[in-house]
């Protein structure tokens, strides 16, 4: 009771609602179960910790709003993405890459698609921090959303196959910062109990996105030339995705600014006041504020002065853990394969001897079901967990590319070729919208500690980001080279690779504060691997010999073992000890 008075008189907290709140905050934070034998609780105050656990998607309106920010700028990257693959159909053929034949338009359709995800690599990503840190998370959400709208308008009055890809080069700017920015937010206003849930929105909005993007494309084909404008279809359909983002620019300023990002500029005051907006009362907001202090100063004194934020990624373990497990995921994200059908599905579909408009058509499919079977992962990733979901889609998506790419091969002329063809494109969909669609994000978000967050988000931003351009500007030529079958099952091989990399290297994060996830990550590597290693036959000896075994609880609290090289300190403190 005395630190949190202590707290909050030594940040100009001094009216007495705040100081009575930090006193029972305090109590509460040392064991948030407990709270019932808190003294001084009213009725009310009892209440609402009482539906944190009964009810958890019983939350102040504010933090959805939140929420619907990060789901329409989800839609806006969604849309991004994805109207290119209708427009590219036509502009091909007007700017004079269209040469299916030829490997120089091969290229430079690949390029121009690319262009985005190369300037999010190379440039956009890396202006994460430094925006973050001038602007705060909601300008840069703003500025972002400006940029990705001009970008857009741009785009519809281009001549050129370069002009395009000047267009679509500074579309990154606004792509790349905002994809780190947005489910940072999310994660740092969220509850632990359902932040999974909360932060995947972004993902599963991207997908609805996605969706509505093969849906322009397809309601625009038949657009007809006005006098004057030749393609005026395909320029509607790349100016249709700025509209998402003129919306969030109109109300961004309506949300709380994170409390996280207010403290780490130290700003208590400010903090404690956007926690209010997000939590249902005072007690509540000020329990978590006090305990989200306690542990930055734990963290803080791992923290070597005047050493760069960069090094400290690499140079301290628990950091160097959270970036392997982060870039393993984000690097997945792309050579699962998935952008290969969101990009070039119209033409994959094209191949398989679609007319124009049933492609569109069949990619819009493909569209609706990601979107779909990424509802159930609101449950999902906070009760199975992360890694569980990444370790059962792995396989079942392999499967799905090997099935695609051998579907190739049956006669073209048989019903069976284009059925079995959008069969496995389309079950690839189910299986990776509830796994390796909402988890990178959500995963690398929450990951880092908040000193590096947001450096820790541009290194995963700039890693998705430039293997998707990798995996756009690539895949012409690979099918050109290797046909069908070959590429789609050289993606298939990557989906192994990445079953392997989640079950030797990538730890459980459900269900804990982001700042309890020192804990998590003070595991050394061998031990987590040597713990994947054992998942196996206990896998089998459960789900295939049926024997009645417990699995093993490696991130317990009370039996994690803590090595002295976890952190980059040798101070006697235990970094996620409760206030």
């Amino acid at each position: 009771m005395q630190r949190g008075e202590k707290y909050c008189r030594n940040h100009e907290m001094t009216e007495e609602d705040d100081i009575r709140a930090f006193r029972l905050g305090a109590i509460v934070a040392q064991n948030p179960t407990r709270f019932a034998e808190v003294k001084g609780l009213s009725t009310e105050e009892v209440d609402v910790f009482s539906r944190e656990i009964t009810k958890r998607w019983t939350q102040p309106w504010k933090l959805f709003l939140i929420i619907i920010l990060c789901s329409v700028c989800a839609a806006v990257q969604g849309m991004d993405e994805t109207v290119v693959n209708g427009a590219q159909i036509f502009y091909s053929k007007q700017f004079g890459i269209g040469d299916k034949e030829s490997k120089r338009d091969s290229w430079l359709i690949g390029l121009v698609n690319s262009a985005p995800y190369l300037c999010c690599a190379t440039i956009g990503c890396w202006l994460t921090s430094p925006l973050n840190h001038w602007f705060g998370r909601r300008g840069t959400v703003l500025l972002t959303c400006g940029i990705s709208a001009a970008a857009c308008f741009w785009q519809a009055f281009t001549n050129t196959w370069w002009h395009m890809f000047i267009a679509r080069f500074v579309l990154g700017f606004g792509i790349g910062p905002k994809s780190a920015t947005v489910p940072m937010y999310a994660a740092e206003c969220a509850p632990p109990a359902i932040r999974g849930a909360l932060v995947m929105q972004w993902q599963m909005w991207t997908a609805f996105g996605i969706m509505v993007g093969y849906a322009a494309d397809l309601a625009l084909y038949k657009v007809p030339d006005s006098s004057g404008i030749i393609g005026l279809n395909w320029r509607l359909m790349m100016g249709s995705a700025m509209l998402p983002a003129v919306v969030v620019c109109c109300f961004v300023w309506m949300c709380p600014e994170s409390p996280r990002w207010y403290m780490s500029k130290g700003r208590h005051q400010k903090a404690f006041n956007s926690m209010c907006a997000l939590r249902y009362n005072k007690v509540q907001a000020a329990r978590d504020i006090f305990y989200m202090n306690t542990l930055l100063e734990a963290e803080n004194e791992s923290v070597i002065l005047g050493q760069s934020k960069l090094k400290e990624i690499f140079t301290v373990p628990r950091n160097r853990r959270a970036f392997q497990a982060s870039e393993i995921v984000m690097f997945m994200q792309q050579f699962c394969g998935v952008n290969v059908i969101a990009y070039y599905s119209s033409e994959i579909f094209l191949q398989a001897n679609l007319s124009e408009i049933s492609a569109l058509a069949a990619s819009l499919g493909f569209g609706l079901i990601n979107f779909l079977f990424a509802l159930p992962a609101v449950y999902t990733i906070d009760t199975f967990g992360r890694r569980n979901l990444l370790l059962t889609t792995f396989p079942l998506m392999s499967l799905c590319l090997f099935f695609t790419g051998f579907s190739f091969w049956i006669p073209s002329d048989s019903k069976a070729h284009i059925a079995c063809i959008a069969l496995g494109i389309y079950l690839f969909g189910m299986v990776y919208s509830p796994g390796e669609g909402p988890v990178p994000f959500t995963y690398s978000a929450e990951a880092y500690p908040l000193y590096i967050r947001g450096l820790g988000m541009s290194f995963a931003t700039a890693t998705t980001w430039f293997f998707n351009f990798l995996l756009s500007v690539t895949w012409p030529s690979l099918v050109a080279a290797f046909q069908p079958q070959g590429a789609f099952s050289w993606y298939a091989i990557w989906n192994l690779v990445g079953f392997l990399g989640v079950l030797f290297f990538v730890p459980e994060t459900k269900g804990r504060t982001l700042e309890e996830l020192d804990q998590v990550f003070s595991v050394r590597t061998r031990d987590h691997a040597a713990y994947g290693a054992r998942q196996v036959p206990y896998f089998f000896k459960r789900y295939m010999f049926r024997q009645n075994i417990q699995p093993e609880q490696l991130y317990e609290q009370d039996k994690v073992e803590y090595h002295p090289n976890s952190f980059s300190t040798e101070k006697e403190s235990d970094a996620t000890a409760r206030a």
